[in-house]
């Protein structure tokens, strides 16, 4: 794979995919890591005297222009975090509105292209797109992991006209995750939380090979206390899924790999009730009661294996993290392996929506070494699985 940290482009014209799928609550951005993400791409290409056209998706507009999810609005955040004068847009993505706006930029400017996924044939990888959005382009940089695991036309496709490189983000996102994923020092530790065992499935089956041990949270953690006999109330189960909860228990144990299970819960009987919550083992959970986090011997089960490992990877909360106080012991692990990070030599590594927003909110930032924000992308990585834009980037021969 080619990597913009290998090359030196000066006064070229340069289309870049980004990830600028921005929260947004009230008209304001709520969270702009994803900007920041890119800017060590964006310095390098402005400080060159690149020509550099930006593409984007924000939100799912399904292949047809709606302003809700214009993109436009963006312009003044760039201008801003970029300290640039001006950010040039374009409304349509049509090459000689391209040609004319290339003429028209100085080296050294940026120009953000419109939602890319106002185009129907953006999510169909329909390669006249593809061949379209590279027609006016030197070269073309993949700086979205985050949306890599998609095989769309400003993904994959675009990489059969152009020389493609790696951003400098998404080089930094392969290398983190690589290094816990195949040469993290041991012992290591996954904690692996979320609602629903089927979209952790593949990533606990690659995890059991390569960790030490795994903590199983959140209400994923029910299927598995129910594959064990343990009564769960009136939890959120996946039945579907008790078979293979067995099995990658089963498998855990051939790998030498230790998973931890909840051995105390906090409950009510149900999630708007944060009034009438009791505490229970795991071996006496009333009927009508509904498991909403792990307890306190729960999560001092999870502090000390905190302490027996060197590497710690984190993805998804222990409990229903978005209503207090089913949040405690999500935030918990967060202090936890900050104050175990600022002891000794432990590595940290952390990525997915709410795991992040935890660690913001126990402003525990620092104690990880890598943050990821890519999503679905970094969940395929988990699987052990190459995303088609790192296959699309690798497979280049320009």
């Amino acid at each position: 794979m080619k990597e913009l940290r290998n090359l030196e482009c000066v006064d070229k014209k340069i289309i870049v995919r980004v990830d600028l799928n921005v929260p947004v609550f009230e008209n304001n951005i709520t969270d702009h890591s994803r900007i920041h993400a890119v800017l060590p791409t964006l310095d390098k290409l402005i400080r060159n005297k690149n020509k550099v056209f930006l593409i984007t998706h924000f939100g799912r507009p399904n292949g047809e222009v709606n302003k809700k999810y214009s993109i436009e609005f963006l312009c003044p955040e760039l201008k801003k975090i970029l300290n640039l004068k001006k950010i040039h847009f374009l409304d349509r993505c049509e090459k000689k509105i391209i040609d004319n706006k290339i003429s028209e930029m100085n080296f050294g400017e940026i120009c953000l292209l419109e939602n890319i996924r106002f185009n129907a044939e953006e999510e169909k990888n329909d390669l006249n797109f593809s061949k379209l959005l590279s027609s006016s382009f030197d070269i073309y940089i993949n700086d979205a992991f985050s949306t890599s695991h998609r095989n769309h036309a400003s993904i994959t496709g675009i990489t059969n006209y152009l020389p493609s490189y790696a951003g400098l983000s998404f080089s930094k996102e392969i290398e983190n995750l690589d290094k816990f994923l195949e040469n993290s020092n041991k012992p290591n530790l996954a904690i692996i939380g979320g609602s629903k065992v089927s979209t952790k499935i593949k990533v606990l089956e690659n995890l059991v090979e390569i960790f030490d041990s795994i903590v199983i949270g959140g209400a994923m953690a029910n299927t598995f206390l129910l594959s064990n006999n343990y009564n769960v109330g009136s939890s959120l189960v996946e039945n579907d899924f008790i078979d293979l909860s067995m099995q990658i228990q089963k498998k855990a144990e051939t790998k030498n790999c230790k998973i931890l299970l909840p051995i105390d819960v906090v409950c009510s009987k149900k999630l708007e009730d944060r009034e009438n919550i009791e505490v229970y083992s795991i071996n006496n959970i009333p009927n009508d009661q509904m498991i909403l986090d792990v307890g306190e011997k729960s999560t001092k089960l999870i502090s000390d294996e905190i302490s027996k490992s060197k590497s710690v990877l984190w993805n998804g909360p222990l409990g229903a993290f978005e209503y207090s106080p089913f949040d405690k012991s999500t935030i918990s692990v967060a202090n936890i392996i900050q104050n175990y990070s600022s002891k000794s030599q432990l590595d940290a590594l952390a990525g997915g929506g709410d795991t992040l927003a935890a660690i913001k909110k126990a402003k525990a930032n620092d104690a990880f070494k890598y943050l990821s924000t890519a999503g679905g992308a970094f969940l395929e990585w988990l699987e052990g699985n190459k995303s088609p834009g790192f296959i699309a980037l690798r497979e280049n021969n320009f």
